[in-house]
């Protein structure tokens, strides 16, 4: 089974995973909940709620972090959140900048990029 989620499935992980408890979940939840529980995404509670599972999490965390990459490549000021940042940072992605405003990509950080955009195509 293919593995590649669509824009419209990340942005319902991205409500799932911001959902407040209790609340209906919206149409796009409701139309991708079925093959993101499938893939194991997403997991059904007892009470019928659905919460993202560590393989869910996992995946927003990455989407998150490349998008991360992505916006620093761009703009070397753009502010990151902070797991992203720390995360990127120790794998050697980004670097403090000098003047210690932002961040700035490292070799290895464009040529991830470049992995990236190259196994997209």
């Amino acid at each position: 089974m293919e593995d590649r989620l669509s824009a419209d499935e990340f942005d319902a992980l991205e409500e799932i995973e911001h959902a407040p408890k209790r609340e209906r979940p919206s149409a796009r939840v409701a139309r991708n909940a079925k093959r993101l529980a499938g893939l194991k995404y997403v997991a059904y509670a007892k009470n019928g709620q659905l919460s993202l599972t560590e393989k869910g999490e996992e995946t927003l965390f990455i989407k998150h972090c490349i998008e991360g990459l992505r916006a620093v490549a761009a703009d070397p000021l753009t502010a990151l959140a902070p797991d992203v940042a720390t995360f990127l940072g120790k794998k050697g992605h980004i670097a403090r900048r000098e003047g210690g405003d932002g961040h700035e990509i490292t070799r290895r950080g464009l040529e991830s990029l470049a992995d990236i955009d190259a196994g997209a195509a």
